[in-house]
């Protein structure tokens, strides 16, 4: 090697472990806010409260989860409603360091949105099958906070469903990760117009519209749109088969659609946790990604989407209600409640 490439090579290996660094720095960062968070949100709770929210790491209450009413799923962990003002600030405080501003928005709208649904259902005198109370969500935290070991916490409950693990205090799962909206768009009263997870719509709608016609035909899935999304709330999923058109098949204008599209799902989560998605869908090959389409394309009709990567699935279902009702979910097929991490853990210290 020449004395030329001699501080080539070093400069290459030196930008090479400052990107190392700086992906564990960020990793680092989050997992202590989440701890630090977490452990705040314990430390105010009572001990009564504290045996609601505080669960074993190992507990099957972990995996167990749901986007439907707690009425038909009941839920283990502390709810909003049983907290005070400054225990659901502290509880807030933790779900901030998960999520990005955005991303917290859109949470608290879709709690609210049980206002909305229980002002339509006691409009129309139907007997209330539900509280609908924006307050019925519950906190939970499996395992101890802190930077060894394992621990994680979720908020569960109609219509949001997201889960963080924590490894050995710098390494975070942020999947399943479900956000719902009923209805999708506010058609009465004050909040008429309101669309809470317009950007997840009209980001799928706009790729799907930007296929030629050949391109779209490949795109469609065969069968009846599904009503509802194919995953469900399974503990553990595995890859559809890769219908639809693949992203080495798109225009490079499309391409940049399927990219936005899969980042109004990557943005939901605080910037670290985000970074981390798209750094693995990229290692595992963009152009591999595919997307699929069911349904109708115009406004206000019954449709689905699939954006499958190697890595990760997305779905978007907006069947319900006349296409007014949408399910949205994002699941990795290995990192699902930091399957990875823990699989990792385990090869490194066999138990």
């Amino acid at each position: 090697m020449s004395a030329l490439k001699y501080p080539r090579a070093i400069l290459g290996l030196a930008l090479v472990g400052a990107l190392f660094v700086a992906t564990l720095t960020a990793s680092q960062r989050q997992a202590a806010q989440m701890a630090t968070a977490a452990n705040a949100f314990l430390a105010g709770l009572t001990p009564e409260q504290r045996q609601q929210a505080a669960l074993p790491f190992e507990s099957e209450e972990r995996t167990r989860w749901n986007f439907i009413p707690n009425e038909s799923f009941p839920r283990k962990g502390l709810m909003v409603k049983a907290m005070t003002e400054a225990q659901r600030a502290q509880a807030h405080a933790l779900l901030k360091t998960g999520l990005s501003q955005r991303g917290y928005l859109t949470a608290t709208a879709i709690m609210d949105l049980e206002n909305v649904l229980r002002a339509i259902e006691s409009a129309g005198n139907a007997r209330q099958q539900f509280a609908r109370d924006p307050l019925e969500y519950f906190f939970s935290v499996y395992g101890t906070p802190g930077n060894t070991g394992n621990w994680a916490w979720r908020l569960d409950g109609h219509h949001i469903s997201l889960h963080f693990t924590v490894h050995d205090g710098k390494a975070v799962a942020s999947a399943p990760a479900f956000f719902g909206s009923n209805p999708a768009q506010v058609l009465d009263g004050p909040k008429k117009g309101l669309r809470v997870l317009a950007p997840e719509e009209d980001a799928g709608r706009a790729l799907m519209l930007a296929l030629t016609d050949e391109q779209r035909a490949t795109a469609m899935l065969p069968g009846a749109t599904p009503g509802e999304i194919v995953t469900g709330n399974k503990v553990a999923v595995d890859p559809q088969n890769p219908a639809g058109i693949s992203v080495a098949a798109m225009t490079p204008a499309q391409r940049d659609l399927l990219v936005k599209l899969v980042d109004v799902y990557t943005s939901y989560m605080a910037e670290d946790a985000a970074a981390e998605r798209q750094a693995k869908l990229k290692a595992a090959g963009i152009e591999k990604i595919t997307f699929a389409w069911s349904g109708e394309t115009a406004p206000g009709q019954k449709h689905y989407y699939r954006v499958q990567g190697p890595t990760f699935v997305i779905e978007f279902d907006d069947v319900q209600n006349n296409g007014n009702h949408i399910h949205s979910v994002w699941r990795d097929f290995n990192g699902d409640f930091g399957r990875d991490l823990l699989a990792e853990h385990l090869a490194q210290y066999p138990h």
